[in-house]
C-alpha cells in the first residue's frame, strides 16, 4: 500500500505542474515586475490582512474601513495585471477546492453529509 504522504507530495507536484498554477505564477510575476502594480497589490493584501486580523480578534470593523477596503478592491480590479492575477488565483482555488472535496469524500461517506440529514 502506498504511503499517504507520498501521494500527498505527488499531488503537490501535480498542482505545481498544473496549467492553473503555472498561469497564476506568470500572472504573479507580471504584477511583481511592475512597480506600480506591485505597490497597488501590496496595499490590497495589507488591507485584506488587517481586516481579517480584526475579524479574527472579534474587533468591530468600522464603516470607514469597509469603505476604504471597497475602494481598494475596485482599484485593483481595474488594473489589468492584478485583475488577471485574481482570475488565475480563483481558477487554482477552484481546483484545490475540488481536490479537497475528493480527498474528504471518505469522511463524508462515513459520517454522512449533515446537510442531507436535515
Amino acid at each position: 500500500m502506498a504511503n499517504i504522504y507520498d501521494n500527498a507530495y505527488d499531488l503537490e507536484k501535480a498542482i505545481r505542474d498544473s496549467d492553473e498554477f503555472q498561469n497564476l505564477k506568470q500572472a504573479y510575476e507580471a504584477v511583481m515586475s511592475d512597480e506600480a502594480a506591485k505597490k497597488m497589490f501590496d496595499d490590497f493584501r495589507q488591507t485584506q490582512m488587517t481586516l481579517q486580523q480584526k475579524q479574527m480578534q472579534g474587533e468591530e470593523i468600522s464603516e470607514d474601513e469597509v469603505e476604504q477596503a471597497r475602494k481598494v478592491v475596485e482599484l485593483v480590479q481595474q488594473h489589468p495585471q492584478i485583475s488577471k492575477l485574481m482570475e488565475e488565483e480563483q481558477r487554482l482555488n477552484t481546483v484545490i477546492n475540488d481536490v479537497s472535496r475528493i480527498i474528504t469524500k471518505p469522511l463524508e461517506e462515513l459520517y454522512g453529509n449533515p446537510e442531507e440529514q436535515q
